[in-house]
C-alpha cells in the first residue's frame, strides 16, 4: 500500500496550514493510499550542526542530534512515498520548525545516498496577505534538491486566512487542496 506523511510545520495545531492538509489526505485516503499527519510546528526541533556524523558509515541513516524527534520524521519520511510539508508564511518562508525539517532530512538524505529519490512532494503554504509564493519555493527546492517529483495543483498550493480555521473560507485554496490530493493520488499510480 502507497504511503503518504505530512509534516505540519505551524506551530498552531488545528490551524490554517493543517486544515489544507487534511484537505490534501482526505483527497488521498479515497485513493486507497494510507496517510499520516506529524506535528513539527511548535516542537523542540533544532536546525542542523553540520557535525557530518549523518555522513558516517551507520547501520541505518539517522541525524546524531537524538534530543528531539527528527529521526522518527526521518523513518517516517523514508517509508513513504508521498511527502507533503506544510508551513503557514513567517516573514515570507516557512517556520523554523520546518525549515529545521528540511535541513536535517535532507542533509541525512543526501548523505547517505539520495534516499529520497523518486518519492512524490508537494508544497503546502497557509498565508495572511504576501509571502507564500517564497515559502512555496523554500519546500519545493528541498524536494528537488533531493530527486523527488513535484506535484502540482490547479493553481500555487496555497490557502488565504489569519484567524484559526479562517482558509476553510478560500473556496479556491481549499478547492486547489483537493486537486492536488488528487493529482498526487494519480501520479502515485502512474508510476507505480
Amino acid at each position: 500500500m502507497l504511503k503518504a506523511v505530512a509534516f505540519n510545520g505551524s506551530p498552531r495545531q488545528g490551524g490554517n496550514t493543517e486544515l489544507l492538509l487534511r484537505a490534501v489526505l482526505a483527497e488521498l485516503e479515497k485513493a486507497g493510499i494510507a496517510t499520516e499527519l506529524v506535528q513539527v510546528g511548535g516542537t523542540a526541533l533544532r536546525g542542523c550542526t553540520a557535525c557530518m556524523r549523518c555522513r558516517e558509515p551507520m547501520d541505518a541513516p539517522r541525524c546524531a542530534i537524538a534530543a528531539d524527534a527528527m529521526n522518527s520524521h526521518l523513518e517516517k519520511a523514508l517509508a513513504a512515498d508521498i511527502l507533503l510539508i506544510g508551513s503557514p508564511t513567517y516573514f515570507a518562508d516557512v517556520t523554523a520548525e520546518a525549515k529545521a525539517l528540511i535541513d536535517r532530512i535532507g542533509f541525512v538524505a543526501r548523505g547517505n545516498g539520495n534516499l529520497l529519490a523518486g518519492k512524490l512532494g508537494a508544497a503546502v503554504v497557509a498565508v495572511r496577505r504576501a509571502g507564500a509564493i517564497h515559502a512555496f519555493d523554500t519546500i519545493n527546492h528541498f524536494f528537488l534538491i533531493n530527486g523527488m517529483v513535484v506535484v502540482g495543483s490547479s493553481y500555487w498550493n496555497l490557502g488565504v486566512g489569519r484567524e484559526k480555521g479562517e482558509v476553510a473560507n478560500d473556496a479556491e485554496g481549499m478547492a486547489n487542496m483537493a486537486d492536488l490530493g488528487q493529482r498526487l493520488a494519480a501520479v502515485a499510480g502512474k508510476l507505480r
